[in-house]
């Protein structure tokens, strides 16, 4: 459901408190405060949401429209080197990686940083799925620059670091 997902969003990205203008405490832990992710979503199935590419914002707790075109399922799918599962997902989140928030803080550590951090997103997104009954599944395996496309990111500056598929477990 779109509350389902809403939960799952502020479980993974959610602001808690903006301390200042984009220095802001969310739900999940990051090196320094300094937030380097992006959520973007494929969304399959889910009530009242068309199917199709989002991003989510954070600050409005909101999705922005990206691709609603058919077929996003199948080139989302693609990207992710053909795992069918993401075709099947109710949503797969995909997190874009802005190095440059960590990096001007912490130099080349940065790099070692983000990597942590996307692992806390994750791990939360398993925490919140598992509280409402869904199963998780994280993504590694994709095609950086079909990401970048798809997303219309630079892949460069801004780019897909990690991917999980969410949806009902059933039984």
């Amino acid at each position: 459901t779109l509350e389902e997902l809403a939960y799952l969003l502020w479980s993974t990205q959610g602001i808690v408190q903006v301390v200042e203008p984009y220095y802001t405490l969310r739900t999940v832990p990051s090196a320094g405060g300094r937030h380097a992710f992006e959520t973007y979503l494929l969304i399959n199935r889910v009530t009242g949401v068309k199917p199709g590419i989002y991003r989510y914002l954070a600050f409005s707790h909101r999705l922005l429209e990206i691709d609603t075109r058919p077929g996003g399922a199948d080139r989302v799918m693609a990207a992710c080197l053909g795992q069918a599962f993401v075709r099947a997902s109710a949503v797969t989140f995909l997190w874009s990686c802005i190095v440059y928030r960590m990096a001007w803080r912490y130099a080349e550590r940065a790099w070692r940083l983000v990597h942590l951090d996307a692992g806390h997103v994750c791990q939360n997104l398993y925490l919140a799925g598992e509280q409402i009954g869904c199963g998780t599944c994280a993504i590694g395996a994709f095609d950086d620059q079909m990401m970048a496309d798809l997303l219309g990111i630079d892949g460069v500056e801004e780019f897909i670091m990690y991917c999980a598929a969410v949806g009902k477990k059933t039984g």
